[in-house]
């Protein structure tokens, strides 16, 4: 006998589970957001040159994992990369290189670990020096890697295709922002961290010098 009590009864009782069962999906696919405190510097060269480095609006947005495992890690991160020159020649400038260094079961609240951004002296040349341009990485327990946000592809002296990972600052300031610049991290099975970076080569009448800005570290989970 068709019962309509029974029915709705029934019914309540799929669509209930149905939600209760979507609550506790919820949590384990959600993303989360996490603002980050950025940083400033301020250096002051031999020439009286003084140079301030900022990093504002940082953030990060975590996901558990595109590829449902525990070696995989995927993260949005955001901000802007601010360089101020006070004090220079007229014909001063500076080359602002903002990227992340990320690692696997490794310290890098020292920075500088793998990335080799202060090494680096040839920023003319191809984006590869000291780092790549890609937040797709692959890394083992241990090991640690630097990217850069920027990508500038233009020709060089030559006409041949090139690419650049700074940004050029003339006129005493000058910026770089990034959204949604994807980290996505392969082959770490224990916990991983990643932090920012603004690296700034200034160039005076007088003076070459290198700044760099390290933003807090934070966990990939």
């Amino acid at each position: 006998m068709f019962n309509r009590k029974n029915l709705a009864r029934n019914s309540f009782g799929v669509v209930a589970a149905v939600a209760i069962g979507l609550l506790a999906c919820t949590p384990a696919d959600a993303d989360t957001f996490v603002p980050l405190p950025g940083g400033e510097m301020v250096k002051t060269l031999s020439d009286g040159t003084v140079v301030t480095v900022r990093l504002v609006g940082e953030s990060v947005n975590i996901n558990p994992s595109l590829g449902s495992t525990p070696v995989h890690r995927n993260a949005w991160v955001s901000g802007t990369a601010q360089v101020e020159i006070a004090g220079a020649s007229a014909g001063s400038y500076a080359l602002i290189v903002p990227g992340y260094t990320v690692g696997c079961q490794v310290n890098i609240a020292g920075g500088g670990v793998g990335g080799g951004v202060e090494g680096a002296s040839d920023w003319e040349g191809n984006a590869s020096v000291g780092g790549a341009t890609s937040g797709e990485l692959s890394l083992g327990p241990g090991q640690a890697k630097s990217f850069y946000i920027l990508d500038r592809e233009k020709a060089d002296d030559f006409g041949s295709e090139s690419h650049k990972v700074y940004n050029v600052v003339t006129g005493g300031n000058g910026s770089v922002a990034w959204a949604d610049q994807t980290i996505g991290l392969t082959g770490c099975g224990g916990y991983a961290q990643a932090r920012a970076f603004v690296s700034v080569e200034v160039v005076t009448d007088s003076v070459t010098s290198w700044v760099t800005l390290w933003g807090q570290p934070f966990s990939l989970g």
